[in-house]
């Protein structure tokens, strides 16, 4: 991924992404929460914890988990700014007794980083506690917001996951209808966990936009964004939770409902461009072999005669191989990335700053001195990063570099749950890729086209609309109303 620098941004906490929002140095596309859950499990606590570690690519500001043992009048929860692993220890997770669970990993934007916005958020109303975790970006919050203040609500944070708390406490009917009539009247893309004491609800929006899904652990279930998170606890795969539905978890089993009718399936495509892991499944597709195959697509798109072939680590390495393979190139790790250049960095100079991508990247001089390098990436934001490496790769003594992207130009924002710039911002916005090319100081670039992408990830029924896929943010085509209201930062505030 690349990852763009903001040249004046310094982050305002004692260690890095502590109060930083999108204004990280970095500037990644960030993918803004990840959630896990456990129904009937006498361990759910411990199985969170290793769940959201798995997950812990998809939030790294704030983790939290609540459990319950479906007996007690109080939950038991803890939360906490910072990594799942610095979060919780062994006598806090110790302290969580109870069968049924949900947490929550977390990236804010706009700076709102403090611990009240930390999910789960836990709440009393008249028929006890409530306890809710989401994934995703409700785009009515606003209004939703303003009606429910406006008749008596009190808001405790500024997360748009209060909304729904309001929503249902608010109705007279009982919990699971009040939740299904709460439901309908988001819009939005969001993969809903809501627990009471005795209770576990598991919701997707209607276009299913954000991903969710179902596995079993002995006589539990276990639900979670990412596959990943099943492999490391052991559990089995069932499904993916489908646009629209509401699962509805206690004394009695499982029950399977729908709280509204599911309108287009649109998964978010950066889901399977970036943000999940490889070893993840999307759709019965897994990330790894997707990207592979969007990497060879590319070379069929637009080869380049060159000698090597390398991949912006991590996320591009899969499409990078898959590129070699397809036009056999030899694959060769020309970048290095430093893993230990988050959360404690000391604060750079400015000097620093303005080499931040050297902070974390590092090109093999020996892999790419005197030969003409194809760099596969999986998008360009703002495009000062991307230039920034492709001058990594020169100063190793490349002496020609073509850029590669695995997907279209990124030219819109995002409203579902992706921290992404204003749309002013975005490079593709308002270049052509020539003009881009020239910016980023490549010998060459083409992107991806959509028609490719939407092939490479395949695992859809041919006859679904743009293969069940979100790509809003390359064609401007919302799946959802959208009120742009005159400014579209307005992305995850969950």
């Amino acid at each position: 991924m690349s990852h763009e620098l903001i040249p004046d941004a310094l982050w305002t906490g004692d260690y890095y992404n502590e109060g930083t929002g999108r204004s990280d140095i970095f500037d990644t596309l960030k993918e803004e929460c990840g959630v896990f859950g456990v129904f009937g499990h006498p361990d759910a606590a411990s199985l969170s914890y290793y769940g959201l570690h798995a997950l812990q690519h998809r939030g790294e500001e704030s983790a939290g988990i609540c459990v319950s043992d479906g007996e007690g009048e109080d939950f038991n929860y803890h939360r906490g700014m910072g990594l799942v692993k610095e979060v919780f220890d062994r006598d806090k997770l110790e302290s969580l007794k109870g069968s049924m669970s949900i947490g929550h990993v977390r990236y804010s934007t706009s700076g709102d980083s403090r611990l009240a916005n930390a999910q789960p958020l836990v709440f009393k109303y008249r028929e006890g506690n409530l306890a809710i975790a989401t994934n995703g970006n409700i785009v009515n919050e606003p209004k939703l917001r303003r009606e429910l203040e406006q008749q008596g609500s009190i808001f405790q944070t500024t997360s748009d996951t209060e909304v729904i708390a309001h929503l249902i406490a608010r109705s007279p009917k009982d919990f699971v209808e009040a939740a299904k009539d709460a439901l309908q009247r988001l819009v939005g893309g969001f993969a809903f966990l809501l627990m009471t004491n005795d209770r576990l609800l598991v919701a997707s929006d209607p276009n299913g936009l954000r991903p969710l899904t179902m596995g079993r652990l002995g006589d539990a279930y276990v639900f979670a964004s990412e596959t990943c998170a099943f492999e490391v606890i052991g559990a089995e795969t069932v499904r993916d939770i489908a646009p629209g539905e509401l699962l509805i978890l206690d004394k009695d089993g499982l029950r399977e409902e729908r709280y509204t009718s599911p309108g287009r399936k649109a998964l978010c495509a950066m889901e399977y461009i970036y943000f999940s892991r490889p070893d993840s499944d999307l759709n019965g597709s897994n990330l790894h072999s997707a990207r592979k195959r969007m990497g060879s697509r590319m070379a069929i798109e637009s080869f380049v005669d060159a000698d090597v072939v390398t991949g912006v680590p991590d996320s591009s390495i899969s499409a990078a191989i898959g590129y070699a393979e397809q036009t056999g190139i030899p694959y060769e790790l020309g970048l290095i990335k430093n893993k230990y250049t988050g959360r404690t960095f000391i604060q750079p100079s400015q000097e620093l700053r303005e080499q931040g991508v050297k902070m974390k990247l590092s090109a093999v001089r020996r892999v790419v001195e005197g030969k003409r390098v194809v760099m596969i990436d999986d998008s360009i934001v703002r495009g000062t990063t991307s230039r920034r490496i492709v001058n990594l790769l020169r100063e190793a003594g490349a002496t020609e570099v073509h850029v590669r992207i695995t997907s279209p130009p990124f030219k819109n924002p995002c409203f579902y749950g992706i921290d992404t710039p204003d749309r002013k911002e975005l490079i593709a916005s308002s270049k052509t890729v020539e003009e881009i090319c020239q910016e980023i100081n490549a010998d060459s670039l083409s992107f991806l086209s959509p028609e490719g992408l939407i092939t490479a990830i395949g695992g859809y029924d041919e006859a679904s609309f743009k293969g069940g896929l979100c790509l809003a943010c390359f064609d401007n085509d919302y799946p959802t109303p959208v009120d742009f209201g005159g400014d579209e930062k307005m992305s995850c505030s969950c």
